[in-house]
C-alpha cells in the first residue's frame, strides 16, 4: 500500500467525530496523569496526611476510577456518548478544582476546622464518578466511528493517545509545580476538562449504529457480573493479573516519596514517572515485532517474568548520602545526572515498561480465548477488575509499607523487596496457570 493509500484510508476510514473524542480523550488523560503523578505528595507534604493516609485515599480514588466504568459503560450506551461525555467533564472539572482548592491559600478558610480527610474522599470519589464515563464513551466511539477495515487501527491509534497523554501530562505538572504550585497543578486538570466540556458540546456529534443499538439494562449487567464472577478460571486469572498492577500502581504511590525523601526534594519526580510512558510510544511497535512469534501464554508470562524485576532493579542503589547532596542550582542538575538512586528508579520503571508492553497486547487477546462461546464482548468488559482491584489495594499497602518500613524503620530497600517479593508471587502463579490451563485448554492452538 502507498503512502497516499494509507493516508487516504486514515482520512476515509474514520468518521470525523472519531478524531474529536480521541482529542478529547487526550486531554483529559493529559489531566489525569498530571494530577497523578503529584497526588502522593500533594496529600502528604501539602496537605499533611500520613503516608498510610495517603495511601488509602489513592486506593479508593484509584480503585473507583477503574471499578466504576462497569456500571458508567452501561449508562452512556443508555443515554448516549455525547451527554455521557458532557456529564463526565462536568464532573472531573469541578472535582478537579476542589482537591486543588483543599491545598490554596486563597480557599484555606473553607476548609479550616473541617476533617479534611473525610472531605477529600468525598471529593474523590464524587471525581471518580465522572471519570467513570470517559473510558467506555471513548472506546464506544471508537467502535461506531470505525470503518470495518480501520477498527484495528482506530484502537491503536486510541492507545497511543492515552500514553501521550500519560507522557505530557507529567511535563506539565511539573512545569507548574515548580513555577506556580502543587496546588495548582489541579486547576490545570479542571481547566483541561473544562475546555474538552466545550469541545464535545460545539463538535461531538452522536453516531448511530445498528449493532450497538440494543444494550444492557443495569440489571442485566448486574446479572452478567454474577455470570463473569462465577468462571473461577478467569476470576484466578484476573486475581494474578491483579498482583502484577499492584507493583505498577507503587509507582505513583512509593516512588514520588522515595525520590523526594532519599534521593532529593528538588528532583522532578513527574519526569521521573513520565519515562515509562514515553518508553511505550517509542518501543511497543519494534517489541510487538520482536516478540510476535511467542504463543499469547508464553508473551504473558515473559512479560511477567521482566516487569517483576523492576523492583529488584530500584533496590540495587541506594540513595546518596545527604552530605554528597548539593544545595546550588548547578550541582542540583548534576546530582540528577550521577546520582546512583535515581538512574535505579528510571532503570526500574523503563523495566516494568518492557514487560508491560510485552503481555498487555496479548491480555485482552487471551481474554477473548478463554471466554466461553458468545461471552467474549462480555469478559472483555470486565478486563479492568484486575486494575480496579490492584488500586484498592495497592495504594493502601505501598502507603503502609512505605510509613512502616521506609519512614519508621529507615528502610526503603525492604519496601522495595517487598514489591519484588509480589512480583515474584505474580510470575509462579502465573506460571503455574499456565501450565495448568494449557493441558486442559481444548483450543491450545487459538489462545495459545
Amino acid at each position: 500500500m502507498s503512502l497516499g493509500e494509507s493516508l487516504s484510508r486514515i482520512r476515509h476510514g474514520f468518521h470525523p467525530t472519531f478524531w474529536v473524542a480521541n482529542g478529547m480523550e487526550l486531554f483529559e488523560r493529559l489531566a489525569y496523569y498530571g494530577q497523578g503523578t503529584v497526588l502522593s505528595i500533594f496529600l502528604r507534604d501539602h496537605l499533611k496526611f500520613s503516608e498510610l493516609e495517603t495511601g488509602q485515599l489513592s486506593s479508593i480514588f484509584g480503585g473507583l476510577i477503574y471499578l466504576l466504568p462497569i456500571i458508567g459503560g452501561t449508562l452512556a450506551d443508555k443515554f448516549g456518548f455525547r451527554r455521557a461525555f458532557s456529564v463526565a467533564f462536568f464532573m472531573l472539572a469541578i472535582g478537579y478544582f476542589l482537591i486543588g482548592s483543599t491545598g490554596m491559600a486563597e480557599t484555606a478558610a473553607i476548609f479550616e476546622g473541617l476533617p479534611l480527610f473525610w472531605i477529600m474522599v468525598i471529593i474523590l470519589v464524587f471525581t471518580a464518578i465522572g471519570g467513570s464515563f470517559i473510558k467506555p464513551s471513548v472506546l464506544g466511539t471508537v467502535a461506531v466511528t470505525s470503518r470495518p477495515g480501520t477498527k484495528s487501527l482506530g484502537y491503536a491509534f486510541y492507545y497511543w493517545i492515552v500514553n501521550i497523554g500519560a507522557a505530557l501530562g507529567p511535563l506539565i505538572a511539573y512545569q507548574v509545580r515548580e513555577y506556580i504550585g502543587i496546588a495548582y497543578v489541579y486547576l490545570v486538570s479542571a481547566a483541561s476538562c473544562a475546555l474538552m466540556l466545550l469541545v464535545n458540546l460545539l463538535f461531538y456529534r452522536e453516531v448511530k449504529d445498528e449493532a450497538h443499538e440494543v444494550t444492557e439494562r443495569l440489571a442485566v449487567k448486574m446479572k452478567n457480573l454474577v455470570v463473569v464472577l462465577s468462571n473461577a478460571r478467569f476470576m484466578i486469572f484476573l486475581l494474578i493479573y491483579a498482583l502484577y498492577w499492584i507493583i505498577f500502581w507503587q509507582f505513583f504511590v512509593i516512588v514520588p516519596f522515595y525520590v523526594t525523601d532519599a534521593v532529593s526534594g528538588e528532583a522532578p519526580f513527574e519526569l521521573i514517572l513520565s519515562t515509562g510512558a514515553w518508553a511505550i510510544i517509542v518501543l511497543q511497535l519494534p517489541i510487538n515485532w520482536l516478540t510476535k512469534k511467542l504463543r499469547t501464554r508464553s508473551a504473558i508470562l515473559v512479560g511477567f517474568v521482566i516487569s517483576g524485576l523492576s523492583w529488584l532493579v530500584i533496590s540495587f542503589a541506594p540513595a546518596l548520602p545527604r552530605s554528597l547532596q548539593s544545595v546550588t542550582v548547578l550541582a542540583m542538575t548534576l546530582e540528577v545526572s550521577f546520582n546512583p538512586a535515581l538512574w535505579a528508579v528510571i532503570g526500574g520503571i523503563l523495566t516494568f515498561s518492557i514487560g508491560e508492553m510485552i503481555q498487555a497486547p496479548r491480555y485482552y487477546e487471551y481474554i477473548s480465548g478463554i471466554a466461553p462461546k458468545g461471552q467474549q464482548g462480555l469478559f472483555q468488559g470486565y478486563a479492568f477488575l484486575p486494575i480496579a482491584i490492584a488500586w484498592f489495594v495497592g495504594g493502601t499497602l505501598g502507603g503502609w509499607l512505605y510509613e512502616t518500613y521506609a519512614k519508621q524503620a529507615g528502610s526503603p530497600r525492604t519496601v522495595f523487596l517487598v514489591m519484588f517479593g509480589i512480583g515474584v508471587a505474580a510470575m509462579v502463579l502465573m506460571a503455574i496457570y499456565t501450565v495448568v490451563t494449557s493441558r486442559h485448554s481444548a483450543d491450545e492452538g487459538n489462545v495459545a
